[in-house]
């Protein structure tokens, strides 16, 4: 199954894993198995209290960040109170866009989830809005990819109601 484009000009603030393909370990939540198609068996996220709306918003092709509701700070990963004040969060869109700001290409992974999948890239993607996510570069050579690069979200199904944010290149304006 490819990955489904998000690529709204027209959206506002956004998630992701730390692992690569997107495990969802560093949202704070468990860690389970992928069942089947494109996703295999990495590993995939199980939501909780603090993730539940940022996993059903990817599902749906949305990537949302939370933001204070008293000092207006964006965060990532999804957390219960605000890292800068201890504020309450609230949800907003994501504009979905962002630039890699550094990246790796693994060329070995002894895992069996990951070893046929050589080599991809992991990236630290800054977000327009601010916060950083770990995530993987997709729909390139990795070759291609490098520090700068514009990027756009782009979820993989992985399973009914579960999608994960993965980054594709963002093409040039007017192109």
């Amino acid at each position: 199954m490819p990955a489904k484009d998000v690529d709204r000009a027209s959206s506002g603030p956004m998630t992701q894993g730390a692992e690569p393909g997107g495990s969802g370990a560093q949202s704070g939540s468990g860690v389970g198995t992928g069942v089947s198609g494109e996703w295999g068996d990495r590993p995939v996220p199980v939501p909780d209290r603090s993730s539940a709306t940022y996993w059903a918003a990817a599902a749906a092709g949305e990537l949302l960040l939370q933001a204070c509701r008293s000092c207006g700070a964006y965060q990532f990963y999804p957390r219960l109170a605000c890292r800068e004040c201890g504020g309450a969060p609230e949800w907003r869109k994501a504009s979905g866009r962002g630039i890699v700001l550094t990246f790796t290409v693994i060329h070995q992974n002894g895992s069996r989830a990951f070893r046929e999948r050589v080599p991809y890239v992991v990236a630290m993607v800054e977000l327009e809005e601010g916060p950083r996510m770990m995530s993987n570069v997709v729909d390139c050579r990795p070759e291609e990819v490098y520090i700068g690069m514009p990027v756009v979200v782009c979820f993989v199904p992985v399973e009914e109601g579960l999608a994960i944010p993965q980054f594709r290149p963002r093409p040039a304006v007017g192109g």
